[in-house]
C-alpha cells in the first residue's frame, strides 16, 4: 500500500482484493446513482458544506498528524466554503467497525475501503455513484491512475471509489541480523531453498531469534498463502472466478518450504497463530530475520509505531522455487462516497481527496515536507500510477530520498505481477488460515489432505456467493 508519506496505516490486514468478480453486476444496481446528474456544480458554486473524512492520524502518530492538519488548513483556506471534519481512527478501517457501519449505513461522507470491500459496500448499497463527478480536471492525473487500482473500485462502468495506494508483496529482512549470520542483506533470498538456508542461519544467533515467520489467523494466514502461490506460478480462483485452482504442486511447495521450517529446521517460533501486528513487532525487536509484506509495514508501523531503525531493513522479492516470482498478490486502499451525500458533498470530497491524497508533492505525496519533518522518504510504493504522473512522483520521490533506495534494490528489479487479490478475499482468506495454522502447529500435517479439504470449502464458498 504505500509510500513513506503515506498516511498512517490503513490496512490491518488481509487488506484488499481484487476486481470484478461474483455478484458485482447485480450488487453495484443497489448503490446510489442519484448523484450522477448533478455532477456539475451549479453557476454561483455550491454554497458552505462540511464533509466527515476518514483516516486522520492518530496522536500516537504525531508527525503525520501535524502533517494532516497543516493540509486541512491549508485546504480549507483555499475553498472557504468546505468545512473538513476529520475522523481520528488507527487503522483507518476496522473490519468489525467497517461491517456494522455498512449494515447500520453510519459511514462517514467520505470512507476508507479496502479494495477487498468493494462487494461488501454494493451489496450493502452504500456507496455513491462518482462517474460523471471525476476526470482529468477534478482529480488531475486521473487518467494516469493504475489500470488494476481503478478496476478495483468500478462495477460494470460505474465508478465507485478513488484508489489511493496500490501494493504488491515482497520479502522484508533484518539486515542487521543477515549481518550477524554473516549473510548478505544486499542480497536477499530468492528462493526457498535459499529462505530455509538463510533463516537456520539467522535461527543459531539464539537468543529468541527466528529465521522466517508467517500468519496463520485473522484471515492473513490465507493472506500470506495467496501471495506465495502467486509467486510461486499458482492460481488461487480460476479464472471465471467460480473454483479454487490452488490445490496444485505451487501451493504445495510453499506449504513444505514452512513445514520445514517450522518442524524440521526449527527456524519458525512453536508459537504461533500468529495475526497482523505480531511479525511488525517480532521485527522490530530484532527477533525475526524474515516475512512476506509489502514495504509500507516499514513505514507505517514497524519504524514509526513499533520502535524500529529504518537503517536495519531491506525488502526483496516474494520467494519462490524458480527464484523468479510469477506474480505478488496486490490490492491497495481507496475511498469511497456516502450514498446520502449531496452532490456538494461529493463534489467537495473528491477536491479534498485530490488535494491530500492524489496529487504527486502534495499532503502524502508532499516528500519535501516529510523530509523536513524527519520522517523517512524513498521507500519504493505505493504504486498508484503509470505514465507521466508516475514519473512525475517518482522524481520528486527521489530528490529527497533519506532511506537507502540500495537496500530495497531487489524488490523494485524483480517487477512483480500484481495479481490482484481472489473473488470473495476474506472468506477465502479465512478458509486458508485453518491450512496454514495446521502447517505450523502439527509436526505430521497432512499437506496434500489439507489442500484439498480447503479446495472443497472454498468451492462451498464461491457456489454459495454466486
Amino acid at each position: 500500500m504505500k509510500s513513506s508519506t503515506q498516511r498512517p496505516a490503513a490496512r490491518t490486514a488481509a487488506a484488499v482484493v481484487l476486481i470484478a468478480g461474483l455478484g458485482l453486476s447485480a450488487a453495484a444496481c443497489s448503490s446510489s446513482k442519484s448523484g450522477a446528474k448533478d455532477a456539475a456544480a451549479p453557476a454561483g458554486g455550491d454554497g458552505p458544506v462540511t464533509i466527515s473524512v476518514p483516516c486522520e492520524p492518530p496522536t500516537s502518530q504525531a508527525g503525520q498528524r501535524k502533517e494532516w492538519l497543516a493540509d486541512v488548513a491549508t485546504f480549507e483556506k483555499a475553498n472557504p466554503n468546505i468545512t473538513i471534519k476529520g475522523i481520528d481512527t488507527y487503522p483507518c478501517e476496522d473490519t468489525a467497525t467497517f461491517t456494522a457501519q455498512m449494515r447500520a449505513g453510519t459511514e462517514p461522507d467520505v470512507f476508507h475501503t479496502y479494495f477487498t470491500d468493494l462487494n461488501q459496500v454494493l451489496d450493502a448499497g452504500q456507496a455513491a455513484d462518482i462517474t460523471s463527478y471525476v476526470n482529468d480536471t477534478t482529480v488531475p492525473g486521473f487518467s494516469d491512475l493504475a489500470p488494476s487500482a481503478l478496476a478495483a473500485v468500478t462495477a460494470g462502468k460505474t465508478l465507485y471509489g478513488l484508489p489511493t495506494g496500490i501494493y504488491t508483496q515482497g520479502l522484508i529482512i533484518n539486515r542487521k541480523l543477515f549481518k550477524q549470520a554473516g549473510l548478505d542483506p544486499d542480497h536477499p533470498p530468492t528462493t526457498w531453498a535459499d529462505v530455509e538456508k538463510d533463516a537456520k542461519a539467522i535461527t543459531a544467533l539464539g537468543n529468541g531469534i527466528y529465521g522466517y515467520g508467517d500468519y496463520s489467523a485473522g484471515n492473513n494466514g490465507g493472506w500470506h498463502f495467496s501471495s506465495e502461490v502467486d509467486a510461486n506460478g499458482g492460481q488461487m480462483i480460476n479464472q471465471d472466478g467460480t473454483k479454487a485452482a490452488f490445490n496444485a504442486q505451487p501451493a504445495t511447495e510453499v506449504l513444505q518450504a514452512l513445514h520445514q521450517m517450522r518442524f524440521v529446521d526449527d527456524s519458525m517460533s512453536p508459537t504461533q497463530q500468529l495475526k497482523w501486528g505480531d511479525l511488525q513487532k517480532q521485527m522490530a525487536a530484532g527477533k525475526l530475520g524474515m516475512y512476506i509484506a509489502s514495504p509500507d509495514d516499514l513505514y507505517n508501523v514497524i519504524v514509526p509505531q513499533d520502535g524500529g531503525n529504518v537503517d536495519d531493513y531491506g525488502v526483496g522479492p516474494l520467494p519462490s522455487t524458480s527464484g523468479t516470482p510469477a506474480g505478488s498478490l496486490s490490492g491497495g486502499d481507496d475511498v469511497m462516497f456516502n450514498k446520502h451525500d449531496t452532490p456538494a458533498q461529493i463534489r467537495a470530497g473528491i477536491k479534498w481527496i485530490a488535494f491530500s491524497m492524489l496529487t504527486p508533492g502534495q499532503g502524502q505525496f508532499n516528500y519535501a515536507r516529510t523530509k523536513a519533518d524527519g520522517l523517512p522518504v524513498g521507500f519504493p510504493e505505493p504504486l498508484d500510477w503509470v505514465g507521466a504522473t508516475s514519473e512525475k512522483n517518482e522524481a520528486l520521490k527521489a530528490a529527497s530520498a533519506t532511506v537507502n533506495t540500495a537496500y530495497y534494490k531487489t524488490f523494485v528489479d524483480a517487477h512483480e505481477k500484481g495479481m490482484g487479490e481472489p473473488v470473495d478475499a476474506q472468506a477465502v482468506y479465512k478458509t486458508l488460515d485453518a491450512t496454514m495454522l495446521s502447517v505450523l502447529n502439527d509436526p505430521n500435517a497432512d499437506i496434500p489432505g489439507l489442500l484439498k479439504t480447503a479446495e472443497s470449502q472454498v468451492n462451498t464458498l464461491l457456489a454459495n456467493a454466486g
